[in-house]
């Protein structure tokens, strides 16, 4: 079958048209236009040691503050507990419904440390020691379900280093698994929030847990610490954390439609770390949350299976292959700075068939200034199947001559 220039679609999105006979790859800088003046608004004055502000979308830190300095996670600690739990869960190695026997060694939380109040070898289901975690932040439930996830104690808080390691928390070391003070026990706001970010979009699932309210176990009713809950109907998440070393501690995220872009929502999470006060963390995590979506905008530049290039292909029965992100293309800019936020598009040269649908062959790139702020894979919209063997020998020898043709 004779190649032939694939036929190119409209699509409501601007995007350049490009001829296959001379590119093999397309790398543009595109500057986007705004009348908007620049403007930038300096962060809110905060009592924390170390915060940090993230916007989940995009992965892309809007602020932060001593993000790597080493801070007590205290009952943060949880958040990685609840992460190795819900990996147990979603691998059904363990399931909500699960009964559990307690071991002796929830015995030794004392009575002054966040308890669920579980006793050694009475029942109770892996649905209600989850919550307990993280609801009620008991330790005798991080006991319970570390031993029952890990074998021991001491083999889960080998899973949490690894784990930690695995999503690049660079400045963590866990030494237990509930955060009792420890000079080999500490992470940072910048490692809590990357591993919160996982947690929301690794385990959708079980993130609504962070969200509840209240939990009744053995007709003991305890309040989930977190006040934003009460405060803010847009926060649904996430944890406290609290001893005198580390200080008032707490991760929030919250999630609010995006003025003028009706169906679309916008989550960002905020760490503070090392807070004086309970009401400190409470009315800091809230200014950082709103700064977030005053200051800042959630911009869409591509949608995802929208073409933005045409690309040269070698030895298949098309000359060229449209190419589309492989998701949404949104980054989060400081208000008004839309005029100085270009687009890099790049694909893979020299581009060989056979070509599947939705491989992956380049990246699109949204940088501010010449800094990244988001990066997403590029994908064929359709299969390039390998061409005749004259037509490989053809653009063999153009390869080697090094025609554009």
């Amino acid at each position: 079958m004779r190649r032939t220039p694939c036929r190119l679609s409209l699509f409501s999105f601007p995007r350049r048209t490009v001829c296959a006979a001379f590119i093999t790859a397309l790398t543009a800088l595109t500057a986007l236009t705004s009348t908007e003046a620049s403007a930038q608004v300096a962060p809110p004055a905060l009592q924390a040691r170390a915060w940090v502000l993230m916007d989940a979308g995009s992965d892309q830190i809007l602020a932060s503050s001593n993000a790597d300095a080493r801070a007590e996670p205290a009952s943060l600690t949880k958040l990685m507990s609840a992460y190795l739990v819900f990996q147990a869960l979603h691998a059904k190695r363990i399931t909500m419904d699960q009964t559990v026997l307690p071991g002796e060694a929830v015995r030794s939380v004392g009575t002054d440390e966040s308890r669920m109040f579980i006793e050694p070898n009475k029942p109770v289901s892996v649905h209600d020691l989850l919550y307990g975690l993280i609801v009620q932040s008991g330790n005798d439930a991080a006991i319970a379900l570390a031993e029952l996830v890990g074998g021991s104690q001491a083999q889960f808080v080998q899973m949490m280093n690894a784990e930690a390691a695995s999503l690049g928390m660079a400045h963590t070391h866990f030494s237990d698994v509930n955060g009792m003070p420890s000079p080999q026990h500490f992470t940072s706001a910048g490692d809590l929030a990357t591993l919160t970010a996982h947690i929301i979009s690794d385990f959708p699932e079980y993130y609504p847990i962070f969200s509840t309210k209240t939990f009744t176990y053995d007709r003991i009713r305890q309040p989930n610490r977190n006040r934003l809950l009460w405060l803010d109907p847009s926060v649904d998440g996430l944890k406290t954390g609290h001893t005198q070393a580390a200080g008032y501690c707490l991760i929030a995220s919250a999630i609010r439609d995006v003025e003028g872009a009706p169906g679309t929502s916008r989550r960002v999470i905020s760490v503070v770390m090392g807070e004086p006060t309970e009401p400190a963390r409470v009315a800091d995590s809230l200014k950082l949350l709103n700064f977030a979506y005053h200051a800042f905008d959630a911009v869409p530049f591509f949608r995802v299976g929208q073409a933005i290039s045409l690309a040269r292909v070698y030895k298949g029965t098309r000359l060229n292959v449209d190419v589309a992100p492989t998701q949404n293309v949104v980054a989060t800019i400081p208000a008004g700075t839309r005029a100085q936020i270009t687009s890099s598009i790049k694909v893979n040269t020299p581009l060989f068939a056979p070509l599947s649908a939705g491989e992956q062959v380049g990246t699109v790139t949204i940088l501010d200034q010449g800094k990244v702020l988001t990066q997403v894979p590029l994908a064929t919209l359709w299969a390039v199947p390998q061409a005749g063997l004259l037509d490989r020998a053809w653009d063999s020898l153009q390869l080697m001559l090094g025609s554009k043709v």
